[in-house]
């Protein structure tokens, strides 16, 4: 897999770090003072890459992944507007992470806060004449990717109806995770929660057990779910914390052996080194009336796994 880029250079227009795919799309580089890093594509608004302080990647992409539009490649974060898998008539996913997105005039692309502890970059995606007659609801989506001085990945998206009627929509932050072997890791934060499996035709299920583990496919919406879970990785001795607001749904998808043989972008093996967990609202449709806008906010942190408990029991407002 290569993504082919070119030297880096700095945007004279907003003073972003800047790096081109073999296809002429431009990344943005974003980077921590004590050497996190990340990577966000206007290719789909997507996080290609996040790295900690020692250079370690958190997100998965695969060895097949296709970097080449419309498609999105297969790994990262996708954003999933405005529908969420085939639960409509558009296109899987919906178009947003099929699309060219531009870097936000209307507010600093760059964005140090008070104290200095974040670096930013700001995207917006506005429909197209093609996106029209598939779906005809204006709208204005506006993402805002930060990494922390300590490497914290967070995303903050807000969708605004500019149209003169009411549209819905659904939503997800598809997040690819990296872990050593999917079946040494385990999700806390979602035991006794109801879920649609979407391998049973969307049956509703209540999760049983203390923890979810891995030994076969796994595709399931677990709702109502709370702000802050965890995914444990006992090998690499850590655990990504995911907090959330505005996102009342969890996706958790492993393809497992068989599906994965069946994915032309996607290794027969690869299955064992991914887990997708992703902040979503998809069971109830979000609406807007014109002129209302939604918030939705991902942060993510990779921590000790003997910190993690401390995590869960203290969430912090993101």
């Amino acid at each position: 897999m290569s993504t082919g880029r070119f030297v880096n250079s700095m945007d004279p227009r907003s003073g972003l770090e800047v790096i081109r795919d073999w296809n002429g799309v431009a990344q943005v580089v974003l980077r921590s003072p004590k050497g996190a890093s990340a990577r966000v594509s206007l290719h789909g608004g997507q996080v290609v890459s996040w790295r900690n302080d020692r250079g370690e990647e958190l997100l998965f992409t695969s060895s097949k992944a296709i970097f080449k539009p419309p498609n999105a490649m297969r790994g990262g974060i996708q954003m999933c507007f405005p529908q969420f898998g085939y639960s409509g008539t558009l296109e899987r996913h919906g178009f947003a992470r099929n699309r060219i997105w531009a870097l936000d005039d209307e507010h600093p692309p760059l964005n140090h806060n008070d104290n200095g502890s974040k670096v930013s970059v700001n995207l917006i995606l506005k429909p197209s004449e093609d996106d029209l007659k598939c779906w005809p609801h204006c709208f204005e989506f506006r993402l805002r990717v930060s990494l922390s001085k300590d490497g914290d990945l967070s995303l903050i998206s807000r969708i605004r109806n500019v149209n003169g009627k009411p549209f819905s929509f659904s939503f997800a932050y598809h997040t690819y995770l990296s872990v050593s072997d999917i079946s040494e890791v385990r999700i806390e934060g979602l035991e006794t929660l109801d879920y649609l499996d979407n391998l049973s035709h969307k049956e509703r299920f209540t999760e049983q057990g203390d923890a979810i583990t891995f030994e076969s496919q796994v595709d399931r919406v677990y709702v109502s779910s709370p702000n802050v879970v965890a995914v444990l990785d006992h090998e690499k001795k850590h655990s990504f914390v995911i907090r959330k607001e505005g996102l009342p749904d969890i996706v958790v998808w492993n393809p497992w052996e068989k599906k994965s043989k069946t994915m032309v972008d996607f290794g027969d093996e690869e299955y064992k080194q991914m887990l997708c967990v992703d902040a979503a609202a998809v069971e109830r449709a979000i609406t807007l009336r014109p002129g209302e806008e939604w918030t939705g906010k991902l942060e993510l942190s990779a921590v000790l796994s003997t910190n993690c408990s401390d995590h869960l029991d203290h969430p912090a407002i993101i």
